[in-house]
């Protein structure tokens, strides 16, 4: 029995010691809970009653309000200048037809599609059997009637015979010599030459086949006298002239020229409401007919213009604006724009060029915040 008395009290002790210091954890953890409630409140009620002050007291908003930590730019008072961007086509003035100016068969054919050949290069032949045996004809009667003629002129200057005779003579003598060469001439044109540089788009005859004048032989294209030929949107019409001065870019040849623009159409394009544009550009090695090209027509400029950078200026339901700073507070300005060309957009009204906007954090401030440029 006294055994079993010690262990019971042994047993009340140690949980007497055990439940001792939860309850003091219990109680320490109530207290920072009905603290935090506590400060939660009195933090509420510290916000509520700056915002107060704030109203009342400008200068006190601006103490306390947090600094925000920025980077600035200056806004751009400077030549801006606005491009009308449009594709064209590099074209050549000598694309023509190339015909036969006789009659014959096609008795040999030296051009192929796409062969650049030069001013005088022979591209076909057209037989010329029947005008060579005219001119063996012409030739024997020429040589007869030459024999005459000197033999007649002889006579005549020995005051023999009439002058109907001589005139007869030295008048078949000619009249054959301009037959002959007619019938040369004719010669010459059964060979179909290349009228200057160029090179060959399309062979549209086939040997054997029989040709008449006038009828297209080939489609030949120059390498010369080359333009750039582009449609531009009518709602540029009076704002392109002829005279402007463009800048053409080839990207197959990575490389761009100074033009100016040559030509301005007078009708308008029903189907997609274009007119065409023509621009002279220089000999360029390596730059051919048909090539693509990217054509810049400045149709604004601003000596004096304000200018952002697009990706700073913010919408709301009032419209655009930007932030400056002015006295390390940031400042909401609200802005008219201009055009726009590329990364800049010109500022036509809420800003007079001497301002410098927010840059980095501009997104993260907002009117009369208290901000520090970033040194």
């Amino acid at each position: 029995m006294k055994t079993n008395f010690s262990f019971l009290i042994i047993a009340i002790l140690l949980l007497a010691a055990s439940c001792g210091p939860k309850d003091e954890v219990s109680i320490k953890k109530e207290e920072l809970a009905k603290m935090k409630s506590e400060a939660a409140s009195l933090r509420t009620s510290i916000e509520a009653l700056e915002k107060e002050i704030a109203v009342l007291d400008p200068e006190f908003a601006k103490e306390n309000r947090k600094s925000i930590l920025i980077s600035t730019v200056n806004v751009q008072n400077q030549h801006f200048e606005h491009f009308v961007d449009v594709t064209g086509s590099v074209l050549s003035k000598k694309n023509v037809s190339i015909s036969g100016e006789v009659l014959g068969r096609i008795q040999e054919i030296s051009a192929t599609e796409g062969m650049r050949v030069s001013k005088g290069q022979v591209l076909a032949k057209i037989d010329a059997e029947s005008i060579l045996r005219n001119i063996d004809e012409v030739e024997k009667q020429l040589e007869l009637a030459t024999i005459l003629f000197e033999k007649q002129d002889r006579l005549w200057k020995q005051q023999i015979g009439t002058e109907i005779q001589y005139l007869e003579s030295k008048n078949r003598k000619e009249s054959l010599e301009t037959n002959l060469a007619t019938l040369k001439t004719q010669q010459s044109k059964t060979l179909v030459r290349a009228p200057f540089n160029g090179t060959v788009e399309a062979v549209q005859v086939r040997l054997g086949e029989l040709v008449q004048p006038g009828v297209p032989m080939f489609q030949f294209v120059g390498e010369s006298d080359l333009f750039i030929e582009a449609d531009v949107s009518e709602k540029y019409v009076g704002l392109i002239q002829k005279g402007d001065s463009v800048e053409v870019s080839f990207p197959s040849l990575d490389k761009s020229v100074k033009s100016k623009i040559s030509s301005v159409g007078a009708v308008i394009n029903p189907n997609n409401r274009t007119f065409k544009v023509e621009i002279a550009v220089p000999s360029m090695e390596f730059l051919k007919p048909n090539m693509i090209s990217v054509i810049k027509i400045k149709d604004y400029e601003n000596k004096t213009a304000v200018t952002v950078p697009n990706y700073l200026i913010l919408q709301d339901n009032k419209g655009d604006y930007v932030f400056t700073v002015d006295e390390s507070v940031s400042k909401k300005r609200y802005i008219k724009r201009g055009k726009t060309y590329q990364d800049v957009t010109e500022v036509v009204q809420g800003l007079t060029g001497s301002e410098v906007l927010i840059d980095k954090g501009f997104r993260e401030v907002g009117d009369n915040f208290v901000v520090n440029i970033a040194k």
